[in-house]
């Protein structure tokens, strides 16, 4: 794959419709040598439900990417470099990222091998050992995988002349069959967030120029839309994060714990993630113009930036849902899902980029995802026979959101008097920073005693949330705001 991707690098440009990004897409092919292997070293790690080596190289991959970008772009800056290369030298900070972050799981993988030898327990077995899981070597893993799977018919003539080697070679060959049905998928479910920005590359600087822009503005224009894109992405990386210890959670929740376990889980998971994304959109919404500012230096693409906000209540809850859903082993519907909300996101870009601009693609995203959200949402609750009170999904979610959302827009605006009546420009960078902190602590803090009061959030929901939940739950209660 990265030898395709660098060789068809002029292709690909020309797809997009601007051959200044060729060395960017270069640059980005090398990180196929590193990011397959490391996430597959996480995904084993996450089906023990071990979820430290993921967050330590994840921590240790982004560091990296970004300090190696920031001294890149720097170095290539003063050199006076094409604008192409400098552009080419940033996306190598996602080589390096990989690279290192692939280490980290190589060490991980390493300290694991070494005890499963020892036959000890250790730090990276304990969860596992305390669900009725076996430490020990691979053969004791695939022996408990072979204790579960389907009886199949073995052929006599090989049994009768190696019975050890026809049982690995079953055991092998079902594995890659398994691996096949159910990671292709799962893979396309977990695509939505990428493919969706793959539809916008591909679409929106060619529908841009297509109303009078020259190549550059376009690409301006289009830069311009992506602001967002990191901050709505920090609220799907951590859907992302969380959703993939749902996938071994809901698939033992429905051997042990039966139908009740399930529904149990999903309602709750789905109810956190709603509101963790509707908190999201909502906060990023009413606080664009200061966040902008903050970030980029001017209020540009502001509007686009409030539509693009909307982003983060569907994905989150449409990721979470795709994990739920691939937990019961339903893996090929999210696949489904995505690739409907895809369609619809193109084609919303076609009628709405001419007429709105960049606008018009945030808001299609903001539509796309929502719709995929709802057909995951759906299809889950079917399976589950999940049965929401309308007042725990709208009523009172609305209501923190409203609450959460006039602290929020208030306090900013008092921000932006204060600093008005001293003289300060509220447009200035450093201005807009405090405009903006301010008002994120303040909708921070109205959303977890709304959501306490309300009782979205109860005592022992918070108290489950590591170090902080529990002091939390003690402030709160001392309060008289939580049940």
């Amino acid at each position: 794959m990265a030898l395709l991707m660098y060789a068809g690098a002029p292709l690909i440009a020309d797809m997009i419709g601007n051959h200044h990004v060729v060395p960017s897409i270069r640059a980005a092919s090398w990180a196929l040598l590193f990011v397959p292997v490391m996430t597959g070293l996480r995904g084993y790690f996450q089906g023990l439900q071990q979820m430290v080596p993921t967050a330590v190289s994840q921590v240790v991959e982004q560091t990296i990417r970004v300090t190696v970008m920031i001294v890149l772009l720097l170095w290539l800056m003063r050199r006076d470099a094409s604008l192409e290369t400098i552009a080419a030298g940033a996306m190598m900070g996602s080589v390096a990222g990989g690279m290192v972050g692939l280490l980290t799981m190589l060490g991980y993988m390493v300290r694991h091998r070494r005890k499963g030898k020892e036959g000890r327990t250790g730090q990276l077995d304990s969860e596992w050992s305390s669900k009725g899981g076996e430490v020990g070597s691979e053969r004791q893993e695939r022996q408990e995988y072979q204790d579960h799977r389907p009886v199949t018919p073995q052929k006599k003539t090989v049994s009768a002349v190696n019975p050890a080697l026809a049982e690995q070679s079953r055991s092998n060959g079902e594995w890659i069959k398994t691996l096949l049905i159910y990671a292709i998928p799962v893979c396309f479910g977990s695509l939505a967030v990428p493919l969706m920005n793959l539809v916008d590359t591909f679409t929106v600087p060619r529908l841009l120029r297509g109303e009078g822009l020259d190549e550059l503005q376009s690409m301006v224009s289009f830069g311009i839309y992506n602001r967002g894109l990191p901050l709505v992405q920090l609220v799907t990386m951590l859907a992302t994060s969380l959703s993939v210890l749902f996938i071994p959670a809901m698939a033992e929740a429905r051997l042990k714990g039966g139908p009740e376990a399930v529904r149990q889980q999903a309602g709750l998971a789905l109810r956190w993630f709603w509101l963790i994304g509707l908190a999201a959109s909502a906060g990023l919404a009413v606080l664009a113009e200061p966040i902008n500012r903050m970030l980029y230096g001017d209020a540009a693409g502001t509007e686009a930036l409030r539509y693009m906000a909307l982003t983060a209540a569907g994905s989150t809850v449409s990721i979470i849902a795709a994990a739920l859903l691939q937990g019961l082993g339903a893996v090929r519907a999210p696949a489904f899902s995505m690739l409907a909300a895809a369609g619809v996101k193109a084609l919303l870009n076609v009628m709405l980029v001419p007429a709105l601009g960049i606008s018009g693609a945030a808001l299609a995203g903001a539509v796309a995802y929502m719709l995929a959200a709802g057909l995951n949402v759906a299809l889950l609750a079917r399976l589950v026979a999940l049965r929401p009170a309308p007042g725990a999904v709208l009523a009172k979610p609305a209501l923190v959101i409203a609450a959460m959302s006039l602290a929020a827009v208030g306090t900013a605006w008092a921000a932006e008097a204060v600093l008005g009546g001293m003289g300060i420009a509220a447009d200035r960078r450093l201005a807009a920073m405090g405009v903006s902190l301010l008002g994120i602590a303040a909708g921070s803090a109205v959303f977890l005693l709304a959501a306490a009061r309300t009782g979205l959030l109860t005592a022992a929901e918070l108290a489950a949330v590591p170090k902080l939940g529990p002091r939390l739950a003690k402030l709160l209660r001392r309060l008289r705001v939580l049940r």
